[in-house]
């Protein structure tokens, strides 16, 4: 439901079709027709971006395929699926990554097989969020702020399930004099936003993520300056 909530708020779904995703949609069991319907409409008025970073570049096509831009750590690319694919099923990179070589008529897929695929398929992982907390194992859960896919008040949403009480609030952190994004401290876990970010954090923005993952290692909170 987080999702449907996010786009609403970043402008992307109307009102009337949020209030019917709340009055026909209830994500804990199978989708009835009506909620089938009103998500369709809810991709239909979203259009063709990429959920996976909301603000940035178009999607991958076959003019972007065919004219690739220069490789940047600054300026991630909407085709670098394809070309790690590519990559990937080259027989020679996988006789030299001591990978399994692929027959010619199998591929290397990205998500090759899901949760399902293994039997395995928790309502929730909150239960061993709790477990590890209780261990004592610090645990730092993190959201890039243009992520539709899995979004910030998505996670918002399953911190708060924990009621876990705050040691530390909520407050912007730096880096070089920018605000990197937003952490606040609870008892046993951490959560910090990434300003400008998508799903994958390092990929959109490396200097922040290095920034986070830093803070993480030496045990202490980003910087507030």
């Amino acid at each position: 439901m987080a999702r449907y909530e996010y786009l609403w708020t970043h402008a992307m779904n109307s009102d009337e079709t949020y209030a019917a995703i709340l009055k026909f949609c209830d994500f804990s069991v199978d989708p009835s027709p009506e909620c089938r319907n009103v998500l369709n409409e809810s991709d239909n008025e979203r259009g063709n971006i990429d959920i996976y970073n909301i603000y940035g570049p178009p999607k991958c096509d076959d003019n972007l395929l065919a004219a690739p831009k220069p490789s940047s750590i600054h300026d991630f690319g909407p085709c670098s699926d394809s070309y790690v694919h590519d990559y990937l099923n080259c027989r020679r990179v996988q006789k030299a990554l001591h990978a399994n070589v692929m027959g010619l008529t199998d591929e290397w897929k990205h998500c090759r097989h899901g949760l399902n695929s293994y039997g395995y398929k928790p309502p929730s992982i909150l239960p061993n969020i709790r477990s590890i907390i209780s261990s004592g194992i610090p645990v730092w859960l993190y959201s890039g702020d243009m992520d539709s896919v899995v979004p910030v008040s998505s996670t918002r949403y399953s911190i708060n399930k924990l009621r876990l009480p705050i040691e530390n609030s909520w407050r912007p952190w730096y880096t070089n004099n920018q605000v990197g994004g937003y952490v606040v401290e609870y008892k046993g876990l951490v959560f910090a936003t990434v300003r400008g970010a998508g799903h994958t954090v390092p990929s959109y923005q490396p200097e922040r993520a290095l920034t986070l993952f830093s803070s993480f290692l030496q045990g202490e909170l980003p910087p507030a300056s």
